[in-house]
């Protein structure tokens, strides 16, 4: 459920299979995968931040969408790492202006090493300079498993995001989401692992909507149902806001009934260095965590840092060095539990 709050809220459904994998939100998928293999006739142009949603109707110096629901704090968890362990190796290979290849080498102790070979393709029905669309992607490794993702928009207002899940021959999970863009709102819904004879799956519908050009209020209804589910049916209701100054944003989520808030505090400091801090917190369970991070890039030297520290005590921090005129990428991982006594490091090389 990307980074709404449903995803903290759905348990685990072992009669519809594993929950999905992490896959990134279909429009920064989607423009991030056109801008990678635009037609050289399309000028170049920077992409959409990820607090904003495009609205197709109006052009691109008159957009005030709010986005979806589930990306009400993406522009801060942006800011803070994701460290891996172990070495990989990434080789990015774009065949044609449409189609591109990656292989993807993994040595880790902590999770499974092996090669997993990836493909995107973009297809040429233009909805902006940097967005084209469907956009199909497809990760594989050698042992039979698979995952897929295709995001289409069928009309300018309407867009689709459909990922699959298989291990070996069987279909582990599948999930389909629709988004409808208005000039001011954005209301989606999304469908997890429905199984008919089973009488199992997920319904989420969320609504966000721009109350004014700084402020974005919304809703999101979840509903479960299954034998494995206490009562066979759930429902968990939450409500979020957003408010966007001019180098900073407050976004905030409220699940009353499971008891859970989520805030989030980004801030532009100046060009170089973004500042973000989260707090996440449950009645239920009696936790609460909260998190720092920064982004801070050198463009004179090719460099960037993200790091994090929380209440936890745990610490990371990730390295990326571009090495040019060549196109590759030098990466460092580092992350620290100074509770339990653990830490583990990485290193890698992405080509392309």
């Amino acid at each position: 459920m990307g980074a709404s709050s449903s995803s903290s809220v759905i348990p685990p459904a072992p009669e519809s299979g594993s929950p999905l994998p992490s896959t990134p939100s279909p429009s920064v998928t989607a423009a991030g995968a056109a801008a990678a293999f635009r037609p050289s006739a399309v000028p170049s142009s920077p992409s959409t931040d990820s607090g904003t949603a495009k609205d197709a109707t109006l052009s691109p110096s008159e957009d005030t969408g709010p986005g979806t629901f589930e990306d009400l704090h993406r522009k801060c968890k942006d800011i803070f790492p994701v460290p891996f362990e172990g070495a990989k190796l990434v080789i990015n290979k774009g065949l044609s202006n449409h189609f591109q290849i990656c292989h993807n080498l993994t040595m880790s102790v902590l999770q499974p090493s092996g090669y997993k070979f990836g493909c995107t393709y973009v297809g040429t029905k233009q909805f902006g300079p940097s967005e084209a669309y469907p956009v199909l992607m497809a990760e594989g490794d050698l042992g039979g498993n698979l995952n897929a993702t295709a995001v289409h928009h069928l009309t300018k207002a309407v867009r689709c995001r459909a990922v699959t899940q298989f291990q070996g021959n069987k279909c582990m999970a599948a999930q389909l989401t629709s988004d409808y863009k208005g000039r001011d709102f954005v209301a989606s819904l999304t469908l997890s692992n429905v199984d008919c004879l089973n009488g199992s799956g997920v319904i989420v519908g969320q609504y966000l909507q721009n109350v004014t050009q700084r402020l974005a209020l919304g809703a999101e209804l979840l509903y479960q149902v299954g034998p494995t589910v206490p009562g066979n049916q759930f429902t968990v209701c939450s409500l979020g806001g957003r408010y966007t100054g001019d180098k900073y944003q407050l976004s905030t989520s409220l699940t009353p009934m499971a008891g859970g808030l989520h805030v989030c505090y980004y801030q532009k400091a100046n060009d170089s260095l973004q500042i973000g801090v989260e707090l996440e917190g449950s009645l239920r369970t009696q936790e609460c965590t909260a998190t720092i991070g920064y982004q801070l890039e050198l463009p004179k030297a090719n460099v960037a840092f993200r790091g994090q520290l929380d209440s936890n005590w745990c610490i990371g921090a990730v390295m990326e060095k571009k090495l040019p005129p060549l196109p590759f990428t030098f990466a460092l991982s580092a992350f620290a539990n100074h509770v339990k006594g653990a830490c583990r490091f990485g290193v890698g090389l992405i080509v392309g």
